[in-house]
Formats: C-alpha cells, sequence, structure tokens
C-alpha cells in the first residue's frame, strides 16, 4: 500500500477550511447569542448550514480520494480532484451569504454545489474502476 501523500496534503488543507467554518459558527453563536441551534437568527442559520454542508460532503470524497491515491492510483488525478474541491469548498461560504439571485450566489454558491456533486461521483467511479 501506498502512503496517499497527496490526498492527506489536501486533508489537512480543507480541515483548516473546516476550522475556519467552525470559528465562523462560533464566533455567530457569540454575536447572535444562540448557545443551540440558530437562536431563529437566519444570519446564524446560513452559517451552521455552510458548515453542515461541507462536513456533509468533504469527509466522503476525501476518503475516496486517499483509498484511490492508497491503491497506487495516479497521483496527478487526486490533485485534478482535491485542489477544484478546496477552491470550491472556501467558494462556498461566499455563496451562502450572497444576496439572493446575485451573481455571487450562482458562481459561488452554485458552481460549488456541482463541483463538489461532481467530484464525489468522479472520486467513485475512479475508486471502483481502480479496484474491481
Amino acid at each position: 500500500m501506498i502512503f496517499p501523500a497527496v490526498a492527506a496534503g489536501y486533508a489537512a488543507l480543507l480541515a483548516l477550511v473546516f476550522a475556519a467554518l467552525s470559528a465562523w459558527v462560533m464566533a455567530g453563536r457569540f454575536r447572535f447569542g444562540a448557545l443551540h441551534g440558530d437562536g431563529g437568527s437566519a444570519p446564524l442559520g446560513v452559517r451552521i448550514r455552510a458548515h453542515a454542508n461541507f462536513i456533509e460532503y468533504v469527509p466522503l470524497i476525501l476518503i475516496l480520494a486517499l483509498l484511490y491515491e492508497a491503491s497506487g492510483g495516479a497521483p496527478g488525478l487526486v490533485h485534478v480532484l482535491l485542489a477544484p474541491l478546496l477552491v470550491a469548498r472556501i467558494a462556498h461560504p461566499f455563496g451562502m451569504t450572497a444576496p439572493a439571485n446575485s451573481l455571487r450566489q450562482y458562481g459561488c454558491r452554485g458552481l460549488s454545489a456541482v463541483a463538489t456533486l461532481l467530484i464525489l461521483v468522479v472520486a467513485a467511479v475512479l475508486l471502483a474502476l481502480r479496484v474491481m
């Protein structure tokens, strides 16, 4: 088994993005006075959803990429998968806080969501083809 250094590096960077999102939610809880849930604050609810959306997708994609690379998959393909994921997951919260129907909402949130789903599917297919 090969150590998946490329995917591990992206995992570290994505963990920093997750830490930043966590701090953003914590700051929102302090600002809006909500210890549990969103306390009825729509802006805090947006922060919580951006944080949750990250945790709903990124771990599975990282697992797929780590397994793909560890099984001898091409490190270059791991870069092709995870570099756009990193950009998409950084851009996504900016789209979540954008005004409705704005270019930023469609560009940051919409494209990030589509990219994340596409990366998930491609990572799954690459791993399946690698091990079958």
